[in-house]
């Protein structure tokens, strides 16, 4: 491999932003690194990109030594897999705590974990880490409690970590609503294609990836060009 050739993590890479991104970064000749839980369709959708898929769980310790041993030393982890919980959504007071425990592994402690392990080979890279957010980490959208709070947990972690690791750019990006599968998974049953597709949002979130903003939280609408 040419040591020119920078390396990217995306997880959740099967669809949606993640899919977007991970597209849009082989067209440009990075070499990516892509997870996803459903192996087949992981790979399906990456078809013809040269992006290594690498299908499994974020919060399985294995798993992630298998993206570290497969990226080496990144120049980029994008945090994208996420879970929202229950669908329809319910009110944090009947809340099922195992469920709820499952949201945070996967939306909070693994993004964390997948950075610890990554890390040493940012820092050689001077790279930079993105943690995919969303507005109702800031706002209290009824029914959200779960996944909100979560990736208000998430918003925290990636605000330290960016102040403890003043050599990489660390962000939090908020990317707005989208036609996903996982905002279709929080209205069950309705019509969302008048929301932006993923691939609307990229241009934003490649400003980050190539750009010298420094480290902080953005919201897709706001990153400057």
């Amino acid at each position: 491999m040419d040591s020119d050739t920078k390396t990217a993590v995306v997880t959740g890479a099967s669809r949606g932003l993640g899919l977007a991104l991970t597209r849009e970064l082989t067209k440009r000749g990075w070499r990516v690194v892509a997870d996803a839980r459903d192996g087949d369709r992981l790979r399906h959708a990456l078809d013809g990109t040269g992006a290594a898929c690498v299908p499994g769980d974020v919060t399985d310790p294995g798993h992630r030594k298998e993206i570290l041993e497969a990226a080496g030393n990144a120049d980029l982890l994008v945090n994208n897999a996420s879970a929202l919980g229950p669908s329809p959504q319910p009110a944090l007071a009947a809340y099922p705590l195992a469920e709820l425990e499952r949201v945070y592994a996967v939306n909070t402690l693994a993004p964390l974990a997948l950075t610890q392990l990554l890390v040493p080979g940012l820092r050689r890279r001077h790279g930079r880490i993105i943690d995919i957010s969303s507005d109702a980490a800031v706002e209290p959208y009824e029914g959200w409690g779960g996944y909100g709070s979560s990736k208000a947990a998430l918003d925290q972690l990636t605000a330290i970590l960016a102040a403890e690791e003043p050599e990489l750019r660390v962000y939090a990006f908020d990317p707005g609503d989208m036609n996903t599968d996982l905002h279709q998974q929080a209205f069950p049953g309705e019509d969302i294609s008048d929301r932006p597709d993923p691939e609307t949002v990229v241009p934003a979130l490649l400003r980050l990836v190539e750009g010298d903003l420094p480290s902080g939280r953005y919201r897709a609408a706001e990153v400057p060009a």
